[in-house]
């Protein structure tokens, strides 16, 4: 028997019902900021920042209630505005084990809005663990933690994984990892020309970074 593959292109729409479509329009076009795109009898279409469509549909009565997750730069600013457009708040933000932080609103017609950031790192309760292979010391895994705290939050997941590397390569095969391997894995993990930024999460942690010219002049 011979199959035929489906054409499917993805999924363009998200209808949410509403018993009073001006009102639905002024939180999600004029307060969210998604841009009309189309409208119709009992329907409007707004662009929703993505690949999907927003369709407001105006109904009687709403049958099926719907949770939009909205991603924001500002949790509490965006709850603050949206209590101040008529919605009730459900739960405050808090942080979620997936390291965000989500507040819950619901709207007149009984929808859910969830508003939502991912945390960053300099936010978490714990720093990530290291992606290690062999075994380390716990004063090494934790000197490296906090030397990583001193590198900028854009750029300290890349720097985790080099240092580690960098680090595990130096404590040579039979050999589980110690504070010296990180110190001189922290410096060589940085080319020559940018090294000097990493002497001052060095002097912050107590280290006497004298001690390790070779590594500061290391090609």
């Amino acid at each position: 028997m011979t199959s035929t593959a489906l054409a499917v292109f993805g999924i363009t729409h998200a209808d949410l019902p509403t018993t009073d479509l001006a009102r639905a329009l002024r939180i999600h076009r004029d307060l969210l900021g998604f841009c009309e795109t189309a409208r119709g009898d009992g329907w409007i279409d707004l662009d929703a920042g993505g690949t999907i469509t927003l369709r407001l549909v105006q109904v009687t009565r709403v049958e099926h209630r719907c949770t939009l997750r909205l991603r924001v730069g500002d949790v509490q600013a965006c709850v603050n505005a949206l209590v101040l457009s008529g919605l009730t708040l459900t739960q405050a933000a808090q942080r979620s084990a997936e390291s965000t932080l989500a507040a819950t609103l619901r709207d007149e017609d009984g929808h859910a809005i969830c508003v939502w950031r991912h945390l960053s790192e300099d936010e978490y309760d714990t720093a990530p663990e290291l992606p290690k292979v062999k075994t380390w010391s716990p004063e090494a895994d934790a000197l490296l933690k906090q030397l990583l705290k001193g590198v900028p939050a854009l750029f300290r997941a890349l720097a985790r994984r080099k240092v580690t590397r960098v680090t595990e390569s130096l404590a040579g095969p039979q050999h589980s990892v110690g504070t010296e391997d990180v110190i001189r894995g922290f410096i060589l993990a940085s080319p020559r020309i940018t090294r000097e930024r990493n002497r001052k999460p060095l002097l912050e942690a107590g280290i006497d970074v004298s001690r390790y010219q070779a590594e500061w002049d290391a090609p």
